[in-house]
């Protein structure tokens, strides 16, 4: 593989605006910069020169449309390396193969039978080599996992996986040869959005995921903003009612004990003594079933709040809601905006609630870009 490291700063931001926005025209991609002609061609030199950057044919139009000297516009050869992402929940492995523009190309899944790190680092191998064959050399693996995350290759502590100070990367590159990164799965997936997804372009993003926990990532100027608090699981103490119900671990009123797929279903479960599966839940609130309804409503409620929190604080452009229990604004989409408005200055600008109904493929891409961006670029996460 040719090698793209190295690059200095300036090199990076050239790369990362081809990447993310090209092909690009020299004119408009030293505009978009700030840089001058003299500058970008010093720039662009070594990166046309390593594979990274190509000069892509110009559109006829275009050509036709302007005089003087031909300027064939930059971009990047997406499909000239693969990069693998994998997201990893308590019971399942879900893998992605993705080009260098993050478009997925192969998707693998497979059952978690066991914890053990080792087993898991095994399993994982076995997948690579497989979405690997018959495509390109792959440059990396990305991995997303539920917990805190250090130094992008040590699992610090996941509570889903019931893992401590696991040096997952050292594991898995050992099996496979590849350079790999790790990090918390919220976190990966804002970076993939931020790049190509619902942040794509904006200074101010935020995102925030529902599913088996609470998650949330904000991005100022452009970038994920990084915390300390990645993956501890803050939700369990985002009051949202002091007096709501409890998750079975004894959080009384929080985001989690709310709003998280384990709280709703526990809550069920305790008003009937039978277990029920969340989408079953949605559709009894949806039919009118009281208990369904009610917890349902307070979930609702309590998104509506986290929503009208965010925008109120943190003031983004955009806020995306994604995770595998979105199918909440389905049911109750309109309790969600009007507790929202309810949350916010009357003469607030509407927030802007863009919303992914997203699988665990998403995650994994987010991964992948997160590998995209360490391995290639040298862009570390936020």
């Amino acid at each position: 593989m040719t090698s793209w490291l190295p690059l200095s700063p300036a090199e990076r931001s050239v790369a990362i605006e081809v990447l993310v926005h090209g092909p690009l025209s020299r004119t408009e991609l030293a505009r978009r910069l700030g840089l001058s002609q003299g500058s970008l061609t010093r720039l662009t030199k070594p990166l046309i020169g390593s594979g990274l950057l190509v000069e892509t044919p110009e559109e006829a139009g275009a050509a036709q449309a302007r005089q003087g000297r031909p300027s064939q516009p930059l971009g990047v050869v997406a499909d000239a390396r693969s990069f693998l992402g994998f997201k990893i929940t308590a019971d399942m492995v879900h893998g992605v193969v993705t080009t260098l523009r993050s478009e997925v190309t192969g998707r693998l899944d497979r059952p978690l039978t066991t914890h053990d790190p080792d087993a898991v680092a095994g399993l994982l191998a076995e997948m690579a080599a497989v979405l690997a064959g018959g495509r390109p050399d792959p440059a990396g693996i990305g991995i997303g996992v539920g917990g805190l995350v250090r130094e992008r290759a040590v699992v610090a502590q996941s509570p889903f996986l019931g893992w401590r100070d696991v040096p997952l990367a050292t594991l898995v590159r050992e099996r496979t040869g590849l350079p790999v990164v790790v990090e918390n799965d919220v976190a990966a997936l804002v970076e993939a959005e931020t790049w190509f997804g619902a942040g794509r372009g904006l200074d101010r993003f935020a995102v925030l995921t529902i599913g088996a926990g609470i998650g949330y990532g904000l991005v100022l100027g452009g970038r994920r903003v990084p915390s300390a608090e990645d993956g501890r699981g803050f939700g369990r103490h985002w009051i949202i009612d002091p007096h709501g119900p409890l998750t079975p671990t004894g959080e009384r009123g929080s985001a989690v004990s709310l709003l998280t797929i384990p709280s709703v279903e526990y809550q069920i479960r305790a008003a009937t003594g039978r277990d029920t599966a969340y989408e079953e839940i949605l559709a009894g609130a949806a039919a009118g079933e009281p208990m369904a309804a009610r917890v349902v409503g307070e979930a609702a409620r309590a998104l509506g709040i986290l929503v009208a929190q965010i925008a109120n604080f943190a003031m983004p452009q955009r806020i995306l809601l994604a995770g595998e229990g979105v199918g909440l604004m389905d049911v109750a989409g309109d309790t969600v905006h009007e507790t929202i408005r309810a949350h916010r200055h009357p003469d607030a600008d509407p927030v802007d609630l863009e919303t992914k109904v997203s699988d665990f493929h998403d995650w994994a891409r987010g991964a992948a870009v997160l590998a995209i961006q360490v391995l290639v670029l040298g862009e570390g996460p936020g």
